[in-house]
């Protein structure tokens, strides 16, 4: 297998790196990858068509991308989350926001003392909001971590790609997640989605009366209009926006 630019074999690998220790003791010797990527995704309803896995294949897709194209070192996925929305359908799985931060914060601190100073989150969760805690925490501290995707880099990635569908209306298991799955895991991708569409644009009690309020299905978007195509330059987008996110993370401190 070919590294790519972050020379990492381990980009193809799938959802576990395939990294040896002499392989990640290789590049800290030449000063590459000290920026680490950790992928955080969930288990979690998706409708019918999609898997309980969706958001860490979409998390993993995006650190895949990163790491083929800039100097990082991947990290394998964390795959369950917070999704208490989710929790009226079969096969959801949560941990609670504290449990999360400290997952982060404890692979950041073991990270640091192997010498990585910078932690790039990439989350596929939006249910995740800990996760903006837990860098703001860490930078106030002086620390390097950074959460990614910002909605900014979805906004851009979703007209660099064609979605029609806004970041709004494309809340759960629609055009972005399908499209990005259509590309990256075919295989997972049951027939359905082409039918599926709920647009529920008025979303205000989530947080008190859950996803189950506003759909049956458990999906909240336009699936109808995925493709492999929008998927694929959906993730060389994200992957462009990556390169400002590690300029911060390598760069002089922020005062």
């Amino acid at each position: 297998m070919t590294a790519g630019q972050g020379g990492s074999v381990a980009a193809g690998h799938g959802l576990v790196p395939g990294d040896t220790t002499e392989d990640v003791r290789a590049r800290a010797a030449d000063g590459s990858a000290q920026v680490a990527v950790l992928p955080v995704g969930s288990l979690e309803q998706h409708g019918p068509y999609l898997p309980l896995a969706t958001d860490t294949l979409v998390a993993c897709a995006i650190a895949r991308e990163i790491a083929a194209a800039h100097p990082v070192r991947l990290l394998p996925p964390v795959t369950i989350s917070c999704s208490h929305e989710h929790a009226g359908w079969p096969g959801t799985v949560s941990i609670s926001a504290p449990t999360l931060h400290a997952v982060v914060r404890d692979i950041a601190d073991s990270l640091r003392r192997s010498g990585v100073h910078a932690l790039a989150v990439v989350n596929g969760h939006g249910g995740n909001y800990v996760l903006g805690n837990v860098v703001q925490e860490a930078s106030a501290r002086g620390e390097r971590m950074a959460l990614f995707p910002a909605p900014e880099d979805w906004e851009e990635a979703r007209v660099r790609a064609g979605v029609v569908t806004s970041l709004l209306t494309d809340m759960h298991a629609g055009e972005i997640e399908t499209s990005v799955l259509l590309h990256a895991h075919p295989e997972v991708v049951r027939p359905g989605y082409e039918s599926a569409d709920v647009v529920a644009d008025d979303r205000r009690h989530l947080l008190t009366v859950g996803m189950s309020a506003y759909t049956d299905s458990g999906v909240i978007g336009r699936p109808s209009l995925g493709s492999a195509e929008k998927g694929k330059a959906l993730l060389a987008s994200l992957a462009d926006s990556f390169g400002a996110c590690l300029s911060l993370l390598t760069g002089p401190a922020q005062g």
